[in-house]
């Protein structure tokens, strides 16, 4: 089944995957790796290490199946998981997870048998003798998917100890720490002030007012700078954008300093202000800002008293997007603060207005300043790809497209890249066998090679 042609439709895909996309470099900008973990580079112990442990994608699908959490998160045995997991694998028709599990045994462990519970004890004793003999770390996946560059998402108080570190080794790939200010715009929360306190100390700013809390991030972007950062990222889990100014915000916030409850709208003006202002500093330093919206997080209560954040309780949320999003980078476009963006969504229903949407705002010499980014999350399957290629197709400009992304724990989740550019060469592929675009092999090796990793390595303005 997982032959070199999978999903490979007509003749034109197999060429262009063959010869362009195959064996092309990765550079992982978005992702949830641990910098830590890449630096110690320790032999992992059991493919269920590697498999299982992090990945709330099979968690979710596993709990349907109405496997005991004791065997997802719990304490029963890594065989016993495994074995669960093949149960539950051997099922999902139409789902990414099947092909995901299957690549990832077929490109770094060499397995063309399909994972099932029949098979499973066999394969997983294969799979933790290859990586008992063979020293199977982080880093040789990483090496071995031909990655050049990760990029991990942080918190503005992580003091990035492991990516200085890893700027010091001889390394054939990059691995550079990502600004993620969430729980410094997260003003409703209940640990908020607690995490005032770490991040005032993180900077040695004391943090007593609005001025001061700009100025503290404003040292941690300075800080991540100085480390390589490259990017930015928020997850805007609602987006309500209202005119307002720092006199306003800084009121807000004082508020919150003597714990008083905020409003709705109060939350809104805090966060989409505070947005802005950061969205400067950004541009300042040239770096990438990212707005992942629209994550509904945390849905059962009783599981998240009990695991905590990211296990497998997200969905996508629902809400109108398009006037407060335009309004918010127009505001920033009108104030000359509008860094390069990369847009994405978990609601395919905004895929047209996110498609469109950036061609309001361009640049005189950047090709696509503002981007819709790649299928995330709930829509990076087959469907959800085909759609977003589509889309970007007939509402944007494909061929700018700064490609995929993993969003993963992962360090198997390279195969997600392999999955992306067989469905991108199959799209691309029947547009040409259908004389809907020139086969003129020299623009398609352009299209094909800048999707894969040309356009984000000269949006990142990276150096070889």
């Amino acid at each position: 089944m997982l032959d070199n042609n999978f999903m490979l439709k007509g003749k034109t895909a197999k060429l262009l995957y063959d010869n362009i996309a195959k064996n092309a470099p990765i550079y992982d900008y978005h992702c949830h790796l641990s910098a830590k973990e890449i630096y110690e580079d320790k032999v992992f112990s059991n493919i269920s290490k590697i498999f299982l442990e992090f990945d709330h994608y099979k968690w979710r699908a596993l709990r349907y199946a109405g496997v005991p959490e004791a065997y997802i998160t719990g304490d029963a045995s890594d065989f016993d998981k495994f074995k669960m997991w093949a149960r539950t694998c051997e099922r999902l028709i139409g789902s990414p997870l099947y092909h995901w599990t299957n690549m990832e045994l077929k490109n770094f462990f060499g397995l063309s048998e399909m994972l099932k519970e029949s098979n499973a004890e066999k394969i997983y004793e294969y799979c933790n003798n290859k990586i008992s003999e063979e020293a199977l770390s982080p880093v040789k996946f990483i090496n071995n998917s031909k990655v050049k560059l990760i990029c991990t998402t942080d918190d503005p108080i992580d003091n990035l100890e492991y990516h200085k570190l890893l700027s010091k080794k001889q390394l054939e790939f990059k691995a550079l720490p990502t600004f993620r200010p969430d729980k410094a715009l997260n003003i409703s929360k209940d640990d908020y002030l607690d995490y005032l306190k770490t991040l005032s100390n993180s900077c040695s700013v004391e943090i007593y007012n609005y001025q001061t809390l700009i100025t503290a991030l404003k040292k941690r972007i300075e800080y991540f700078a100085q480390v390589g950062c490259k990017l930015s990222d928020h997850s805007l889990e609602s987006l309500n954008y209202y005119d307002t100014d720092e006199t306003e915000v800084s009121a807000i916030f004082r508020k919150r300093l003597f714990e008083n409850n905020l409003s709705f709208e109060e939350i809104e003006k805090f966060k989409c202000f505070t947005l802005k202002m950061l969205a400067a500093e950004y541009d300042k330093n040239k770096w990438v800002m990212q707005l992942h919206i629209g994550a509904m997080r945390n849905n059962n209560e009783l599981m998240f008293k009990k695991l905590g954040a990211d296990a497998g309780f997200d969905i996508m949320n629902d809400f109108n997007i398009a006037p407060h999003l335009s309004k918010l980078i127009a505001s920033m476009d009108r104030e000359a603060a509008l860094p390069k963006t990369i847009i994405y969504t978990l609601n395919s229903k905004d895929n047209l207005v996110l498609s469109s949407l950036p061609h309001c705002f361009g640049q005189d010499g950047i090709q696509g300043k503002v981007q819709f980014g790649a299928a995330w999350w709930f829509n990076d399957h087959k469907e959800g790809i085909y759609e977003h290629l589509k889309v970007l197709s007939s509402q944007g400009t494909l061929a700018y497209f700064v490609g995929m992304l993993t969003d993963s724990r992962s360090f198997l989740s390279y195969a997600r890249h392999d999955y992306f550019r067989r469905i991108l060469c199959s799209y691309i592929g029947s547009l040409v066998d259908d004389e809907e675009f020139e086969d003129d092999a020299e623009i398609l090796k352009e299209i094909i090679e800048g999707i894969c990793f040309k356009n984000i390595k000269n949006y990142l303005e990276l150096e070889d």
